[in-house]
């Protein structure tokens, strides 16, 4: 053997040692790093798939139905026809959206007020994507380069001008497939999105059932949508819904699981009572690839509708007070064109006095630029008016409390005159009267004497001038906010007003407010008050709802009850039984009694029902013309209350000779006409 060859033999072991070392370590390093890779950042790792592979939607479902006293449904859900688009996880890009649109366009319509309300920036960002290359030119490198992605996007967007886009403001085409982009971008991932629910047609339908593989994510199914089979009555206090979360809310209800298209009741009942009609939604775990592809779906659970709010309204008395409050609006502006040409609204409530719950409540409005009538039930919790002589009852409770006046007391009902101020009387000198009759034939002098009592001026001359406590202001509206004048009475909806609150101290400002005409009030304030005096001083909530139900398995029945509304006390008033009884017996000696302002006017139906109230009439004006808010307010019958009202017609005018047309007591008559031949009897 050659010493070439010994030593070729001698390297080839050393050479396999090193080949094995380095395979050694390479193993080492490897099974080092899977040692890293599921030790150490394992659970970070399994997150992260778990995060990318399993997705938990969440969908909406129908809402609750509302319910009046009788079991019929005034608020329903009825099926549709939808079409809906379902995004993937993270969402398709804008252009995949803008094609989706665009097929899509050619197959639906969209409604009018879809393409009536799209924006300036709506118009540009389907500019950009269509001319996305010449748009881009617009924005140099080096601004690229101190902008953010975001940044660039909308100083490409600022540069692009009306004339770039102006030809689409034309272009029908365009218009619907902005309008149906516009739905495709409010998506949320893997929940389905309704793009057209209203007014789908059989041919819109089966067209996209047979393309929907042409169009990722778009599907045709059945939906819901509210309806109203008493044609709008109550509308305003029903309230509205709509799709998405309204502006400025989105904290709020993001925190309590809301989606951005999400239906979410924005008014009136649907939104005081939002928590329970909007349901639980329906739960489906994802599945996706990490191509983010739908691999398989598993409903969690099913959900439940709404629950159901059943109202204290009688359906069939609040038509029938909307036909006579329209009626009778209608009657006086007609029969006296003239008087009531600043005449447009009426209003009125009927409800329990001993429990709160709303039995009607109706405003009607008089539309002048389109001499049409409308309903505006809402007027009767936001419009606030000076009331008149309505607010006595509590005038006179408050100066018993006070002790400047006590039951039985006479003044001299003659006119007063104050240094300074403008005569200030009844309608008529009264002579020598007590508070019974100061409340009967309504006298304005009586209660003049009763506000600077409780002022600490007890020796007012006429011709001079009065020395009164300022703070007999806040005293005498302390006492009105205990009957629920001048404060929320708590009804059963998002807002109401309060009124308006008088801020100057003269005399004869403490005289007008003491007879109504300087505070101002709702109608709903003024049922509130009638109904504390009605139950011998109970302040209670008026309420809407006087029931909730769970959801039925029956068609437009109701389901098992999950809650009774309870009459809910705000407070007692601190009148004694027997001064509450006092002010009552005014009341009744008003509607009863030959001397009684309301008495004349009663038909003899009414005064069967033995009603006990009394009437108001303040003074107003309006471009100059002398008009009068007539107000009207009682409750029947007068030994033991069952329905208590308030009427408010603001803004009548004065037909010649001083008279009115007398629309408050006709509504009155009306109106208890029919609730004691059809509601009262029954309920016997």
């Amino acid at each position: 053997m050659t010493k070439k060859r010994r030593k070729k033999r001698a390297l080839l072991p050393f050479r396999l040692n090193i080949l094995f070392v380095i395979v050694f370590l390479l193993f080492s390093a490897l099974v080092l790093q899977l040692g890293v890779v599921q030790i150490i950042n394992g659970e970070e790792h399994q997150a992260v798939l778990e995060q990318t592979t399993n997705d938990i939607a969440e969908i909406s479902v129908p809402r609750g139905m509302i319910y009046d006293s009788g079991g019929n449904v005034i608020v329903g859900n009825e099926p549709v026809y939808s079409i809906t688009y379902t995004p993937p996880k993270n969402g398709d890009p804008a252009d995949k959206r803008l094609d989706i649109a665009t097929k899509l366009a050619d197959i639906i319509k969209m409604e009018d007020k879809s393409t009536e309300k799209i924006t300036e920036r709506e118009y540009k960002e389907y500019w950009f994507l269509l001319n996305s290359e010449e748009a881009n030119k617009r924005i140099t490198a080096s601004e690229k380069e101190s902008l953010d992605d975001t940044e660039v996007y909308d100083t490409t967007l600022k540069r692009i001008t009306e004339d770039d886009y102006k030809e689409l403001e034309n272009d029908e085409k365009a218009k619907q497939i902005i309008a149906i982009k516009r739905e495709l971008d409010s998506a949320t991932e893997l929940v389905p999105h309704v793009i057209k629910n209203k007014d789908v047609s059989e041919r819109e339908y089966a067209t996209i059932a047979e393309n929907m593989g042409d169009m990722s994510g778009i599907n045709v199914t059945t939906d819901w949508t509210r309806n109203y089979p008493y044609d709008g009555s109550l509308q305003g206090i029903l309230g509205s819904i709509k799709t998405g979360i309204p502006e400025g809310e989105e904290d709020y209800y993001k925190s309590r699981n809301y989606q951005l298209n999400d239906r979410i009741g924005t008014s009136g009942l649907e939104k005081e009572y939002e928590s329970l009609l909007k349901g639980d939604k329906k739960r489906v775990r994802y599945v996706t690839d990490n191509n983010n592809n739908i691999v398989s779906q598993e409903v969690i659970s099913e959900g439940q509708r709404g629950q159901d709010l059943q109202l204290s309204i009688n359906m069939d008395f609040q038509k029938e007070l909307d036909k006579i409050v329209r009626d009778e609006l209608k009657n006086a502006i007609n029969r006296h064109p003239g008087a009531n040409r600043y005449l447009e609204d009426a209003m009125a409530v009927m409800l329990n006095p001993n429990t709160g719950e709303i039995y009607a409540a109706s405003g009607q409005h008089y539309n002048r630029e389109n001499n049409e009538y409308e309903s505006a039930d809402m007027n009767t919790v936001f419009s606030a008016n000076a009331v008149g002589s309505t607010v006595k009852g509590a005038t006179l409770l408050a100066g018993y409390q006070e002790g400047a006046v006590t039951m039985g007391a006479q003044f001299l009902d003659t006119p007063m005159i104050i240094k300074d101020t403008p005569e200030k009387s009844s309608y008529k000198n009264m002579g020598w009267i007590n508070d019974l009759q100061a409340l009967q034939m309504s006298s304005n002098v009586y209660m003049f004497n009763v506000a600077l009592h409780i002022g600490g001026e007890y020796n007012q001359k006429n011709g001079e001038s009065v020395s009164f406590d300022q703070d007999a202001f806040r005293i005498l509206r302390n006492y009105y906010n205990q009957v629920g004048l001048g404060v929320e009475t708590g009804v059963d909806l998002p807002s109401e007003s309060v009124g308006y609150v008088g801020t100057t101290g003269q005399a004869g400002n403490l005289l007008d407010f003491s007879i109504g005409q300087f505070d101002t009030y709702t109608t709903m304030q003024l049922a509130q008050y009638v109904s504390t005096i009605a139950n011998g001083g109970y302040r209670i909530k008026p309420h809407f709802v006087s029931e909730i139900h769970e959801p039925s398995n029956e068609k437009d029945k109701l389901g098992p009850l999950a809650e009774t509304k309870s009459p809910e006390i705000l407070n007692k008033i601190t009148a004694t039984d027997e001064q509450i009884e006092r002010v009552k017996t005014g009341f009744e000696m008003v509607f009863q009694t030959t001397n009684g302002t309301a008495s004349r006017h009663l038909t003899d139906k009414a005064k069967s029902y033995n009603i006990a109230g009394k009437t108001g009439t303040a003074q107003t004006s309006k471009n100059g013309t002398d008009l009068e808010n007539w107000t009207l307010i009682g409750y029947a019958d007068a030994d033991n209350p069952e329905i208590a009202f308030a009427i408010m017609v603001p803004n009548l005018g004065i037909i010649s000779g001083g008279q009115q047309y007398p629309i408050t007591y006709n509504i009155a008559n009306r109106a208890l006409e029919y609730y004691y031949e059809h509601t009262a009897p029954e309920e016997k």
